[in-house]
């Protein structure tokens, strides 16, 4: 089982290069980082996990430009978005950004994707686009970001999307870039069966079975919607992000899922010290010794 690690990606926190050395030197697989770009102070859209909202959530640097210090600084560590709000961007912008990292990482960019949970964050961004329809722009957005890897001069005529036949380089190092979608819910997760190329699913935010995240029953499902969409589920992988507490028992349940990575977290969403967080790597280390592949 091949592990990555989520960071918070904060300026007062480990620099995203020296996190990115210290995880492939570790015998991490993957390094994850999250995306807001802001947090509107008038906000009433509440907090997914409850509570007040951590204070991380105020200070994510820009996940593209992080993953890219990480790239450099790496030759062999997948970088990726631990989910990127794709309607957040300008179209043709995002094409090329992306396309630029996955360039410069020589073909290791994942793209976790996500509609998000402020409603007020994305209609800062997109005032026009109705929150209730965010699934159905972000199946249309992430088939636009297909058409202009994948086509020399593409064209993009969407209910949200449009872009004149154009030139969009540069293209993605092997034609296209997974997509991994974080979506946990019923509609989520058949959007995820039918469009994604990866699923990666909060274990936490999984469907409860006698008062505890159901992690087995929803990968069986969703393998199961996979199939019913008419695909093969062994080629949709599966990432399981572990915000519970990584015990050498829960990680033997989730290897028995054959999963194609679990990415582990820092204890908390608050802000920590570059320090903090090497620590925490040690303390990984008998999980990563014993489970990694």
């Amino acid at each position: 089982m091949r592990f990555g690690y989520v960071s918070m990606n904060s300026a007062v926190g480990i620099r995203p290069d020296v996190l990115g050395r210290e995880l492939e030197a570790r015998g991490f697989e993957s390094m994850w980082v999250p995306e807001h770009s802001h947090i509107p102070v008038a906000r009433t859209s509440p907090y997914p996990s409850g509570g007040e909202l951590p204070v991380g959530y105020l200070h994510m640097m820009d996940p593209l430009v992080s993953l890219t210090a990480a790239a450099v600084a790496t030759t062999r560590l997948v970088v990726a978005t631990g989910v990127c709000l794709l309607l957040e961007h300008g179209l043709a912008d995002f094409a090329c950004a992306a396309a630029t990292l996955d360039q410069v990482s020589n073909g290791r960019l994942l793209l976790g994707v996500g509609v998000g949970w402020n409603r007020e964050e994305l209609a800062d961004h997109r005032p026009e686009l109705p929150f209730a329809r965010r699934y159905s722009a972000l199946v249309e957005r992430m088939g636009a970001l297909r058409t202009i890897w994948g086509t020399d001069e593409p064209a993009v005529d969407g209910a949200w999307d449009k872009l004149s036949r154009s030139w969009v380089y540069p293209k993605p190092v092997h034609g296209r870039i997974p997509f991994a979608m974080g979506n946990a819910g019923p509609v989520g997760m058949a959007l995820a069966a039918r469009h994604a190329d990866q699923w990666c699913p909060i274990d936490t935010a999984l469907p409860l079975r006698d008062g505890k995240p159901d992690v087995a029953g929803a990968v069986e499902q969703f393998r199961t919607m996979v199939a019913d969409a008419g695909r093969d589920p062994a080629t949709v992988p599966i990432t399981i992000f572990s915000f519970s507490r990584p015990t050498a028992a829960r990680m033997a349940r989730y290897a028995a899922l054959d999963p194609e990575r679990v990415e582990l977290a820092f204890p908390h969403a608050e802000l920590s010290e570059p320090d903090d967080t090497l620590r925490h790597l040690d303390e990984l280390a008998p999980i990563i010794a014993e489970f990694g592949s």
